[in-house]
């Protein structure tokens, strides 16, 4: 996917998801999402900070003690403390705009606004479609044995297919479903287990259970 193809696609989800925010109830907000320990309204407050400056990022990382993940967590929960009728305001107008946090490429606000998406509607039983090409834009991003997914490490041993797209990845017992929900496993998200089939399923899903982390 070129870039400016996929800065449409970061423009139409960001439309959508401020769409979506508007129609939340309040009972909704405060649903747990699919990121463990963050609320819907942590999750939507994180998106609308894609665009944060260098100075306002560096203020944050010291404060965080250095700690990116800290950093991540605690300026999402700040910004959660704003009035959730701004949020969608706060996205909409990003809209247009090929501004980044420091650092980073058109891939991660790619990578954020489709797994943040399905982060917020699925634990709601809200359907929200995942564009295949897009998100196997950002699987090649996240393959990679880099930080912070470290998927090929994790998910060594089989090849993953996706089934409405042309993406595979990986070496041994195929898993394969839609891209989207492949996306979902490769940024740790096990609840993608439901939407996935193949003779890799039952050895995969043994690997990625509670149980067998402890």
């Amino acid at each position: 996917m070129e870039r400016d193809e996929a800065w449409q696609v970061i423009d139409a989800e960001r439309g959508s998801l401020a769409d979506l925010f508007d129609d939340l109830s309040p009972t909704e907000w405060q649903t747990p999402s699919l990121c463990a320990g963050w609320r819907v309204r942590d999750v939507a407050a994180h998106l609308t900070l894609a665009q944060t400056g260098m100075l306002t990022a560096t203020v944050a990382l010291v404060r965080a003690g250095g700690s990116f993940n800290r950093m991540i967590r605690d300026t999402a929960r700040r910004q959660a403390g704003l009035p959730t009728e701004r949020y969608s305001a706060l996205l909409r107008a990003m809209i247009g705009s090929r501004r980044t946090a420091p650092g980073l490429t058109h891939l991660e606000p790619l990578l954020d606004v489709l797994v943040h998406g399905q982060d917020i509607t699925v634990p709601l039983g809200r359907t929200r479609p995942v564009p295949p090409r897009a998100a196997a834009a950002a699987a090649a991003r996240v393959w990679p044995d880099r930080w912070p997914f470290r998927a090929r490490r994790r998910l060594h041993g089989f090849t993953f297919a996706a089934t409405d797209t042309d993406w595979s990845a990986g070496q041994g017992t195929r898993v394969e479903g839609p891209m989207g929900a492949i996306l979902l496993l490769l940024t740790g998200r096990s609840a993608a287990l439901s939407q996935l089939t193949g003779p890799g399923l039952d050895d995969l899903t043994v690997r990625l259970s509670p149980a067998r982390k402890v």
